[in-house]
């Protein structure tokens, strides 16, 4: 039986925040084929360090994962935004030494998951939905710095990627600046669903050649 794991933080783990609407792990459940299972094994508030236990405890049966994670380290940097410089050049350094530590632990995740030798899906880190435009713009700009980790990560092992950025776009996607809604969840589902069935076949979607 095809058996699919989700591991990572509350962007699958989001029951808490859909104020009694399913969460992601129902909406997969419920999008897949006949004899498909899906399993949670994200946790809410988790951060790169423990994707690895997580690994750990996956069930022997399951056939393909798909990893969403990053998002709470990215978030312990918010300060970032308060760090006094006195230059661009500065800031681009604080930036980079930032990414620097994202990457390594974004590896460490990536290599505990390929240690299954499953089909592998990643997760980008959506921009969320901030009630000030100044702080959303500031927000989604320093998360091209770890999507850029995470997309390079992706390349390099040749995995699919699911792009929450393009998927989570509009307000009623979000339960909270940070937290996906029934809504955001849905579409994540689906997103999840048609690249493990293969359903994604016909629907437009992007193509890197690294090699």
């Amino acid at each position: 039986m095809p058996h699919v794991a989700l591991l990572g933080d509350s962007i699958f783990d989001n029951r808490r925040y859909t104020a009694g609407g399913p969460a992601v792990i129902d909406q997969v459940g419920a999008l897949l084929p006949s004899g498909w299972r899906a399993t949670l094994h994200a946790v809410d508030g988790a951060v790169l360090a423990h994707v690895p236990g997580q690994v750990e405890r996956l069930p022997r049966e399951a056939t393909h994962l798909v990893l969403s994670a990053g998002g709470n380290d990215a978030l312990h940097e918010a300060s970032i935004f308060d760090t006094s410089v006195s230059s661009t050049a500065q800031a681009l350094w604080h930036l980079a030494e930032i990414a620097d530590a994202f990457e390594k632990g974004y590896r460490a995740a990536v290599t505990a998951c390929l240690r299954r030798e499953l089909p592998l899906a990643v997760c980008t880190i959506y921009n969320g939905c901030f009630p000030d435009p100044s702080y959303q713009r500031l927000v989604s700009v320093a998360l091209t710095v770890f999507n850029d980790v995470i997309l390079r990560n992706a390349i390099e092992h040749a995995l699919s990627v699911i792009d929450l950025r393009a998927i989570c776009s509009k307000p009623d996607d979000y339960a909270n600046p940070i937290e996906p809604s029934s809504i955001g969840g849905e579409k994540i589902a689906r997103a999840i669903v048609a690249l493990v069935t293969g359903a994604d076949a016909g629907s437009r979607v992007a193509r890197i050649v690294a090699r």
